[in-house]
């Protein structure tokens, strides 16, 4: 049975509303018995209709699907509530640092990782895998077989990233990792790391090897290295384009 448009926008809001993950749009128009056409359609105009209306929430394409957010207006009363209720996500800033080099390299190992930050990351990918910021891509097929990382669905969620094609430039995410978290204050003090986590060279010494200082040049290593394979990249495609004339 074919809905009016007044029936299918009230169940369409509230199947995003009901959702616990963004909602595709194949799921939603299976439920509701539409053409998918019809279905986007009305979506996009709820889209339009709640950012332009003052209203608290907003309907968003995010990680293939739609769900509602709050108004960026609104983040500072509704982080006070959200805080008032349970515990915020809370990483430390070299978490952050290692969840930068995954999203960027992505799939990337965990030598790989360590190569870029220069300190042992076996505990850090630990608590990102507990948290659900990462998940497990396979193994690359290179002597011992290392595990490979990627970003995760959680991890465009708690970004607000519909794709990874979204992501900023680098210099941008520690400012977005911040909006995403909590300010500051979902960025956990940094800790001494154990002495597992140090590499051999500190390890010796008795030294820590993070400091919030010291996370910057990795992920200035992180840029140079990108930037190093475009240049090969773009070097390569003119050495052929000239073979080819």
């Amino acid at each position: 049975m074919t809905m009016n448009p007044t029936e299918l926008k009230g169940a369409l809001e509230a199947i995003i509303y009901a959702a616990d993950e963004p909602a595709t749009l194949d799921q939603i128009a299976n439920a509701v018995g539409e053409e998918k056409a019809a279905v986007r359609a009305t979506l996009d105009e709820m889209i339009a209709a709640y950012a332009s209306e003052d209203r608290g929430v907003e309907i968003r394409a995010v990680a293939g699907g739609y769900k509602f957010y709050t108004k960026p207006q609104h983040h500072e009363v509704v982080r006070r509530f959200i805080k008032s209720l349970r515990p915020p996500l809370r990483l430390t800033m070299p978490a952050l640092e290692t969840l930068a080099v995954i999203a960027y390299r992505q799939p990337v190992t965990g030598p790989e990782i360590q190569e870029i930050r220069g300190v042992n990351v076996s505990g850090v990918i630990k608590t990102l895998l507990e948290k659900r910021l990462i998940v497990t891509a396979g193994r690359k097929p290179v002597m011992g077989r290392p595990i490979m990382y990627r970003s995760s669905k959680e991890f465009l969620m708690r970004f607000g990233l519909s794709d990874l094609e979204e992501l900023p430039s680098l210099k941008e995410f520690e400012q977005l990792a911040r909006a995403a978290l909590g300010s500051d204050e979902g960025i956990a003090p940094i800790e001494p790391e154990t002495t597992e986590s140090m590499n051999g060279a500190d390890a010796a010494r008795g030294e820590t090897t993070v400091t919030q200082t010291e996370t910057a040049p990795s992920l200035q290593n992180l840029q140079e290295t990108s930037e190093a394979a475009e240049a090969e990249a773009e070097h390569s495609e003119n050495t052929k384009a000239e073979s080819a004339s």
